[in-house]
C-alpha cells in the first residue's frame, strides 16, 4: 500500500491534470473537505461526501483560475499529511491577481483521505475579487 505521503502527492498530480475524478477515487464516501477563511468565495466551506466535494471543486473553478500551484513541504504521520505550499491565481470575474502561501492537512483511513483542511490568505483573494 502507498505511504499517506504518496497518496496525497497522488492527488495533487491528479489535481495538476485537471483530473477531478481521480481526486474523487482517493477520497472516503465520508470524506470531509473544509476549506476555511473569510469571506469571498462559496467554496470556504464544509464538503461532505465525495458528490459534494466534486461540488466544491466546481465552485473553485467558478471563482479561481489558479495558475501556478506548488506543494513545496511534506510532513507526514501514520495517518495524517500536512503540505506546505504557495500559488498565484487569478480571481473571477475580477481577473485580480493573488499568491499566497497555504497549508493543506490531509488525515487518511484505510490509504483514501477521509479529511482535508485547507487554509490561505482569504484577504488577498478577496482583495483580488474586488479589483477592476
Amino acid at each position: 500500500m502507498p505511504s499517506p505521503t504518496e497518496i496525497v502527492q497522488s492527488l495533487y498530480a491528479a489535481f495538476g491534470r485537471g483530473d477531478i475524478a481521480a481526486v474523487l477515487d482517493l477520497l472516503t464516501d465520508d470524506v470531509q473537505w473544509e476549506h476555511k477563511g473569510s469571506s469571498g468565495a462559496a467554496y470556504l466551506r464544509t464538503a461532505r461526501g465525495r458528490a459534494d466535494v466534486a461540488r466544491w471543486f466546481g465552485e473553485v473553478a467558478e471563482f479561481d483560475e489558479v495558475q501556478a500551484f506548488e506543494p513545496r513541504e511534506f510532513l507526514a504521520g501514520a495517518e495524517h499529511v500536512t503540505v506546505l505550499g504557495w500559488e498565484r491565481t487569478r480571481a473571477r470575474p475580477a481577473g485580480g491577481v493573488f499568491e499566497t502561501d497555504w497549508v493543506h492537512v490531509f488525515t487518511l483511513r484505510d490509504g483514501r483521505v477521509c479529511r482535508f483542511v485547507g487554509l490561505y490568505d482569504t484577504a488577498a483573494a478577496l482583495a483580488a475579487r474586488r479589483a477592476a
